[in-house]
């Protein structure tokens, strides 16, 4: 009876202890489980901030300013109506993550470049590079004012090249270095004569010629229609498209755009060196130099176009 007493009692104790492993067992399951969770919080919880580029692009928008928003506690600066910084901030883009294509039709495949695609043609030769994209828009902005004497560009032998000198029949014949004006045809001001115009244009400029015509303009005075150029061979150039400030610091921001060798579409570029502010780029902080993803300026590069 004794014997059968203890092992009674063994058999409880045994029994006893496997409960308290079974509960902390459970507990330490809990508390895993617990863990888990708050762990899944820390992880997420930073993600979901620095994820930002999506807050800056409304994907149906039609133009840069519908497009591209600004970030948090930043207005779009200022501008006058008709102004060449409104006509580009209203600038038209192809859908929402549309390739670049080059003059043939191919598509850029090169990554981390751009987020958006100015939707304006370019023709099917190899023409309308950088120094080009730019020539362009600011001919387009003083064609659609109807502006035509203020439109003249150089070429790179310093041949200056005026659209109403155009419009009166006269064509440019170039003989090696050498370049003059000979009367052709009728006189004719249509978007087809423009664009033959621009097109002879972008055959004998570039960032050479386009940089002698610009005048050089402080950093920190920058503008929406600036140029950061280098010109050379090969040169390269950029146009500032867009701008807006935070009005409780004063900080500056600025959207890029660019075309590039060969001749493609005009686009806005990534900023390759703050992607938690991409496309826009910070003036105050841009240091000495200005990364943009195939070139990069200084800002003794900034330059504009005489009034």
């Amino acid at each position: 009876m004794k014997r059968e007493n203890k092992k009674f009692i063994n058999c409880i104790t045994l029994l006893s202890i496997l409960l308290l492993m079974v509960g902390c067992s459970g507990d330490s399951l809990k508390d895993q489980d617990t863990k888990d969770k708050k762990e899944e919080i820390v992880v997420e919880a930073p993600k979901a901030e620095i994820d930002q580029e999506e807050n800056f692009i409304i994907e149906d928008g039609a133009h840069i300013e519908t497009r591209i928003l600004p970030p948090l506690n930043f207005v779009r600066v200022a501008v006058e109506e008709g102004s060449f910084g409104a006509y580009l901030r209203g600038l038209p883009l192809k859908p929402h993550g549309s390739p670049v294509l080059y003059y043939n039709g191919v598509e850029k495949t090169k990554s981390n470049v751009y987020m958006a695609v100015i939707d304006m043609e370019i023709g099917d030769r190899d023409l309308q590079q950088c120094a080009d994209a730019i020539i362009r828009l600011r001919g387009e902005y003083l064609y659609e004012i109807g502006d035509y004497h203020r439109i003249h560009f150089n070429f790179t032998n310093g041949f200056r090249v005026d659209y109403s000198k155009w419009m009166e029949g006269y064509r440019i014949v170039v003989e090696g270095n050498r370049s003059y004006w000979q009367k052709r045809t009728e006189a004719s001001n249509t978007y087809q004569d423009f664009r033959r115009y621009m097109d002879i244009i972008f055959a004998y400029a570039g960032t050479i010629s386009l940089e002698a015509e610009l005048e050089t303009v402080d950093f920190n005075e920058m503008e929406i229609g600036d140029i950061l150029i280098q010109g050379g061979s090969p040169g390269h150039a950029v146009i500032v498209v867009d701008m807006a400030i935070n009005e409780g610091t004063g900080e500056r921001l600025f959207l890029l755009a660019q075309s590039y060798m060969p001749a493609q579409e005009t686009q806005i570029l990534v900023n390759p060196i703050d992607e938690r502010l991409s496309p826009w780029y910070s003036l105050d902080q841009s240091g000495d130099k200005i990364v943009t993803p195939e070139w990069t300026f200084k800002r003794e590069d900034l330059k504009r176009f005489p009034e």
